[in-house]
């Protein structure tokens, strides 16, 4: 089957035309709040290095969004609204998120709680993120979450990218050689998931 990426590019017929391809929408949800966070950093450098036909878009809104409240499920409120429609655009998510006291961050788990019975995630082509090595609890709950709110996580594109004391800039994240690498692998994991299963 042809992919719509070949070296970051778009493929090219035998005649030298490019295939047209339609874009490939990932959505990055960072874990953490911290202006200086490493895991909102990897995926600002990770959006650096989206090759053609992906679009990575980072949302920045999850802190915005009110403890999860399921009385508040047939009315919900306009971040809830905003969040949803950022998921139903894309056609697959890319979550970074620290490990706070071996757990998922409350911001995380809260905007994940918000979906659960909307169903956006449902069978969506979703990778987690882990930059510390030396911890696993979060991401292996976070994976465990996913799954059961029926999204189709990709282990391919799941890494391990550790960062834990890095001072590098998200510039310099795009930059490194080791790092571009890894996530240029989830960028393709992912997009090739979605163009082997394409939606209507």
């Amino acid at each position: 089957m042809e992919t719509g990426l070949q070296n970051g590019r778009p493929q090219k017929s035998p005649h030298g035309q490019e295939i047209d391809v339609r874009p490939v929408r990932i959505l990055g949800l960072s874990g953490s709040l911290r202006a200086a966070s490493l895991n909102t950093r990897l995926l600002r450098a990770t959006k650096r290095l989206a090759p053609s036909p992906i679009i990575f878009n980072l949302f920045e809104g999850l802190g915005a969004l009110p403890i999860f409240n399921p009385d508040q499920q047939d009315n919900t409120p306009g971040s809830v609204r905003t969040f949803q429609a950022a998921l139903a655009s894309a056609d697959a998510v890319l979550i970074a998120s620290p490990e706070y006291a071996h757990g998922v961050t409350g911001v995380m788990k809260n905007a994940l709680d918000w979906v659960v019975a909307s169903g956006e995630f449902s069978q969506m082509p979703t990778a987690v993120l882990n930059t510390a090595s030396r911890s696993h609890h979060a991401w292996d709950a976070l994976k465990e979450t996913i799954v059961t709110m029926d999204a189709n996580l990709i282990q391919e594109a799941c890494m391990t990218v550790s960062l834990t004391g890095n001072e590098m800039s998200a510039e310099e994240m795009h930059q490194d050689k080791i790092i571009a690498s890894a996530m240029v692998t989830c960028l393709r994991e992912l997009t090739n998931t979605v163009e082997m299963n394409p939606t209507s």
